[in-house]
């Protein structure tokens, strides 16, 4: 059986072939995403894919959902106004790390805070890739972008670490390379009740890969098969994880979740009257 014509309902064919480049990771995670909805049987008409601005963002509008493309850094701001307005829906935010992290690195901390019951993928390619090549808040110190020409000397930012510490109760993190384990990390990101951030690391050959001279789209692909380990792997054998960046779920505790304590709320208030 063809596995693509499982998933082709959960598309928009007319808004196809993809604007991503040749050799971008971004095709893959949206994969992800899609197979992981299938995975669940969740209802299409339930769910609300918000995406902001960037290559990832694109997203929501291949994806036969309802859905919002919104404005640069607020995918977050407009995915708790739909959550809040109607709790029912299942809420996914497709961002990406410039997206995410730096202008709506605000609305990040205090989503993952409040414990509001939103799954955001963020799709991490290093780089602002729509827009020129930018250096972002994940950029690896060192790298070069168009805004950093003679080396990025920022500290990047650890996203996953930064959703934890926010109070994210659900948080993993894997790659375009493993779409199977990252499908699964979606999956119970959405089962979680509570805020859920997978971080999906993607590769971006046309302006990261090439001014960082990381190879073809193929050679990239390769290095995030090689430069990721599992975290149950490195904690058995730590040895292997020497110079290699952890993947997998680091975080799973659930806590009530924001739209059912604002409900309790409610339900007092209308019991006062």
């Amino acid at each position: 059986m063809n596995t693509s014509a499982l998933v082709k309902e959960y598309f928009r064919e007319e808004k196809l072939p993809h604007i991503w480049c040749p050799g971008c990771g971004h095709g893959i995670v949206m994969h992800a995403v899609v197979r992981a909805i299938d995975n669940l049987k969740l209802d299409p008409e339930k769910i609300c894919i918000v995406s902001g601005i960037g290559c990832s963002s694109r997203a929501s509008g291949y994806m036969n959902f309802n859905t919002l493309h919104t404005t640069h850094g607020r995918a977050l701001a407009f995915a708790t106004g739909v959550k809040m307005a109607n709790p029912s829906l299942e809420v996914l935010v497709l961002t990406g790390d410039g997206d995410c992290s730096a202008i709506g690195g605000n609305h990040l901390i205090h989503a993952a805070r409040r414990n509001i019951d939103i799954t955001t993928i963020a799709f991490n390619n290093n780089i602002y890739g729509m827009t020129g090549g930018q250096y972002s808040p994940t950029t690896p110190t060192d790298s070069y972008g168009t805004t950093a020409p003679y080396g990025n000397i920022d500290k990047p930012f650890d996203l996953c670490n930064l959703a934890k510490a926010a109070g994210a109760t659900y948080v993993g993190r894997s790659t375009a390379y493993y779409a199977k384990q990252l499908t699964t990390l979606v999956e119970n990101g959405i089962k979680n009740k509570g805020f859920s951030f997978i971080e999906a690391v993607s590769s971006c050959p046309t302006y990261y890969g090439r001014k960082n001279k990381k190879g073809d789209a193929v050679e990239m692909m390769k290095s995030l098969k090689d430069d990721y380990i599992d975290i149950k792997i490195a904690e058995k054998k730590p040895e292997l994880a020497e110079s290699k960046i952890l993947m997998g779920e680091f975080y799973n505790k659930p806590e009530e979740e924001y739209t059912e304590k604002y409900q309790k709320i409610i339900d007092l208030l209308k019991k006062e009257q």
